[in-house]
């Protein structure tokens, strides 16, 4: 939703002096405090002001639609044996695709807001304030009726998993109705972001609005039942910037076979047709496929990395993707991102890295590898319909 006339008038009296109180507004503007409020609370809404203190964001911002959780993690202490007990540890801590997309961004530095369910309930009030702390908008949750939702993982020694359960109630009842903030959200977004964790019918609603809003969008499947839903919504008469399988993904979402290199292109080539402009497909210790329709395909490698925990390294991959693309570098390069930040996310215990920043995520660039940089040669130019820019698997599946 774009500003109206006495929103953008209130912009321009705040770019001057972000100091102003809504009183001294409202005397320039011949109007009245409560009316100025009410602009200011809307303004707020769209992602023009940020808080308090009137601070006009000057960059877009992502809006990430998905799952929000607890994570509930155990990890054997040997090699894990099923249908006993096994000594091993836990933990708990917020999770969900979606949510971890938005506290990774938030972490990078890109202004992020998350819609998502959570329930009214202690579990609910540990995930929002985990999730603010990290620098996520919260203003536009849907409180559902439902139970916060539980991802339990149970991982072997080597922090591979070895199963997990979700219930994701509340983010199933997360209806089309519940997005009417998404609207305003976009009139100043870079980048929307959904994870296959939505329906089907809420899904659709949200790339119906990010298409009327003109924002690139890219879809995390988040798993092969869930890709397997997903598939009917893509289609060329409603174009995606960006999708992100791994490879058993890609075969729900297209119906075609994937196990061989020439396989996997026909399949990227299917979604190309449908409408997707670059197919990021994750091969596990191999590392990546890039492919795009105006630029070809690339192989991406693994970056070396000490595996303490595979949990959140899909989901670390697409946020430091989404933070490089509306940093202004090409999408080569914005892969390169993703990859490093996998890598880090792997030599932590956490589903999120906590110490992730621009500044570990370019240090791991520069020792590991990747280009890191706008300009590099070995990055493809990004195509029409990039995101916005201010200025030059192993993801939970739940």
């Amino acid at each position: 939703m774009a500003l109206t006339d006495r929103e953008r008038e209130i912009v321009d009296l705040l770019r001057g002096d972000p100091r102003l109180s809504p009183g001294e507004i409202a005397g320039r503007l011949g109007t009245t405090r409560a009316a100025v409020n009410v602009h200011l609370s809307n303004l707020t809404r769209k992602g023009v002001v940020l808080g308090r203190g009137y601070i006009l964001s000057e960059e877009p911002s992502v809006v990430v639609v998905g799952g929000a959780n607890l994570d509930i993690k155990a990890r054997s202490a040997a090699t894990a044996i099923l249908g006993t007990s096994n000594p091993g540890s836990g933990s708990m801590a917020a999770g969900g695709v979606g949510r971890n997309i938005a506290e990774n961004l938030a972490r990078l530095g890109t202004p992020t807001y998350l819609i998502a369910a959570v329930g009214v309930d202690a579990t609910g009030e540990r995930l929002l304030a985990d999730t603010a702390a990290a620098g996520v908008r919260l203003d536009h949750m849907h409180r559902s009726r439902h139970p916060t939702g539980t991802y339990t993982a149970v991982l072997d020694a080597g922090g591979e998993l070895v199963l997990a359960v979700a219930d994701m109630t509340a983010t199933e009842h997360l209806l089309p109705e519940h997005l009417s903030p998404l609207r305003e959200l976009l009139a100043h977004a870079g980048l929307l972001v959904l994870d296959g964790n939505l329906t089907a019918a809420t899904a659709s609603h949200a790339l119906d609005l990010g298409q009327a809003a003109g924002v690139p969008t890219l879809m995390e499947p988040v798993s092969v039942p869930k890709a397997a839903t997903l598939a009917p919504l893509i289609a060329a008469d409603r174009p995606l910037y960006a999708v992100t399988p791994n490879r058993e993904e890609l075969t729900a979402l297209t119906g075609l076979p994937t196990g061989s290199d020439g396989e996997l292109l026909a399949a990227t080539g299917n979604l190309h047709e449908r409408g997707v402009s670059h197919v990021w497909v994750r091969l596990g210790a191999r590392g990546s496929l890039l492919s795009s329709l105006d630029e070809g395909h690339v192989f991406v490698p693994a970056l070396p990395a000490g595996v303490k925990d595979v949990t959140g390294a899909g989901d670390a991959m697409l946020a430091a993707f989404a933070h490089a693309l509306l940093a202004g570098h090409p999408v080569r390069s914005a892969v390169e991102h993703g990859t490093a930040a996998a890598a880090l996310t792997i030599e932590s215990a956490h589903t999120v890295r906590p110490d992730l920043s621009p500044r570990l995520l370019a240090q791991a660039l520069a020792e590991r590898g990747g280009s890191g940089r706008p300009g590099d040669p070995r990055a493809s130019a990004a195509p029409t319909g990039t995101p916005r820019s201010s200025t030059p698997r192993s993801s939970t599946p739940n």
